[in-house]
């Protein structure tokens, strides 16, 4: 139930944590549902499109990664919701805003297989960041924290700017999906919220009673919005399952970038992609 279980977490309890996500992706069979007119959950026969795995990235044979620490807060147990305080350190944060500064181009949207600019569902800039070490040690992070799950990727990173007005309507990380192949999880990482507005809303995720939770999500404006937005902190993260044991996508995930006021937001995506019988190519 959301809202419940709110404080640090020990290691141990981070362990168990990793250990429930583990299981939650590691169960291969699929059959999405969804009640939204506005989002496609139609399964495709092919079982991954080349492109998407032209997208999976994989470590250096030789990455080493220093230790990091956060705080892990339990949202919601179903579908499993994550807040993660401090999944970036100051200065990774400053990096990843660096290596995008000269990369920024407009976001697109995916309609019927096609990209196109459509500012009224998505109004944004992305960038692509070179996987330099920094990069690598990130996205390593991302799946030591579900546990590593078998035949689970990262897609690689991009990085999201919205300036005032900027905006993501409401969608599903989970659009294309089968049997074999599937966007598992993900996270909505922070890197600079000095805004009004920009919250990640979901709209079907019940508010917690807790008050302590008003430090990560906005509570002045519940009954403006529904559901709960979380607020766009520096260095943290929103982690959730697209899936439930069986296979299914939660339409609980549906979510929204909410409208920049003022000021600015630039996120980060990351995205662990299952892909049966998928392997780390032996030239990586």
């Amino acid at each position: 139930m959301a809202g419940k279980g709110f404080r640090y977490r020990t290691i141990l309890e981070v362990a168990i944590i990793a250990v429930v996500i583990y299981v939650l992706i590691g169960t291969p069979g699929f059959s999405a549902t969804t009640n939204s007119k506005s989002v496609s959950t139609k399964q495709h026969e092919v079982p991954v499109a080349k492109a998407k795995i032209e997208q999976l990235v994989y470590p250096s044979k030789d990455l080493n990664c220093p230790r990091h620490d956060y705080n892990v807060h339990i949202f919601s147990t179903s579908p499993l919701v994550l807040y993660i305080d401090g999944f970036l350190s100051n200065e990774e944060v400053d990096h990843l805003i660096a290596s995008s500064s000269d990369k920024w181009k407009v976001s697109t949207v995916s309609n019927e297989g096609k990209e196109m600019v459509d500012d009224s569902v998505r109004k944004s800039e992305k960038a692509a960041i070179a996987r330099d070490t920094t990069v690598q040690c990130i996205e390593q992070r991302a799946l030591s924290f579900q546990g590593w799950p078998q035949e689970t990727f990262i897609e690689r990173l991009w990085t999201q700017r919205y300036n005032v007005s900027g905006h993501y309507a409401l969608h599903y990380d989970w659009g294309m999906a089968t049997k074999q192949s599937r966007r598992a999880s993900s996270f909505m990482v922070y890197l600079k919220g000095d805004c009004e507005g920009g919250g990640t809303n979901f709209p079907r995720l019940p508010v917690p009673k807790e008050e302590k939770w008003c430090e990560f999500i906005e509570c002045n404006d519940s009954k403006e919005v529904e559901g709960v937005t979380f607020k766009p902190k520096r260095g943290s993260a929103v982690f959730w399952m697209n899936f439930d044991a069986d296979g299914r996508g939660y339409k609980e995930t549906i979510h929204a970038g909410m409208p920049v006021k003022s000021g600015q937001k630039i996120g980060l995506n990351i995205w662990s992609w299952y892909q049966a019988g998928h392997k780390i190519p032996d030239d990586s």
